[in-house]
């Protein structure tokens, strides 16, 4: 008789950044690291893990528990959360280790470095989406200032800098926080295990979406250069037309008192 399983896996993600000892407290489980930047806890037949870039993912979890276990994080499951789900079956008469499509995972066997790796890469996914939703206000922003770059502003020079830094430290939190480029050490020592990975991350498209993500933010980051370069040119000549009102008050002045007007 053949034995299938059939399981949700929700991955979501979480509006405030929490430490495993709370999250480890609220839920009452015991993390293990898993693999980098991923810790998962074993509940029953369930599992759940979190990892560092604030994504929380339950695999199996009863539904019923499903609300009351995010209402435990002040989390609403609405339209403005960011979350993916994926049902995962595990299918003994499958001849490959694993199949994917975009309606389902299904495992030969069940195993919990799989089932690790599988909810390590929909958090990435999920991640990279909360980073893909932000360019949004990032082009708002960035046309805003790019619409008032035809005035002076002595604020306006500061503005554009911190901008410019926010872009800069949103590139550096994708590239370290999500491991986007960087394989668990893990996969080097399990060639089943690698090829769930790339084969995953291929189908939920990571490469790619990250270089849009990437380039959108150069695109935006290369426009306030721009702006930064024309708004010093503009308080350069500001402060050129300064000095040369000063000379001109001091050769008034001095013609003044040349000719005993003063």
């Amino acid at each position: 008789m053949t034995n299938v399983i059939n399981m949700e896996l929700l991955a979501i993600h979480l509006f405030k950044p929490l430490s495993i000892a709370t999250i480890e407290k609220m839920l009452g489980v015991t993390f293990k690291k898993a693999i980098e930047a991923t810790h998962y806890a074993q509940v029953g037949e369930a599992m759940i893990t979190y990892t560092n870039f604030n994504v929380l993912t339950l695999i199996n979890w009863p539904k019923e528990h499903i609300e009351e276990t995010l209402d435990s994080f002040g989390v609403v499951n609405d339209a403005n959360t960011i979350n993916q789900d994926y049902p995962i079956r595990i299918d003994e008469t499958i001849e490959k280790a694993f199949m994917i499509d975009n309606e389902k995972i299904t495992l030969k066997e069940f195993s919990i470095i799989n089932l690790i790796i599988i909810s390590h890469v929909i958090s990435q996914s999920v991640a990279l989406e909360v980073y893909e939703k932000k360019l949004s206000s990032y082009y708002e922003k960035s046309r805003k200032l790019i619409d008032a770059s035809n005035t002076f502003s002595i604020f306006k020079r500061a503005s554009l800098a911190r901008f410019s830094k926010e872009l800069v430290l949103v590139r550096h939190d994708m590239l370290i926080d999500l491991y986007l480029l960087d394989k668990p050490n893990i996969l080097w020592d399990n060639e089943d295990a690698e090829l769930l990975y790339n084969r995953l991350a291929s189908s939920l498209e990571l490469k790619d979406r990250f270089d849009i993500v990437e380039y959108k933010l150069n695109s935006i980051k290369d426009d306030i250069v721009m702006v930064m370069d024309l708004t010093n040119h503009n308080h350069s000549s500001f402060l050129e037309w300064i000095i040369i009102i000063l000379i001109m008050i001091e050769i008034v002045m001095g013609l003044m008192e040349w000719f005993g007007l003063k």
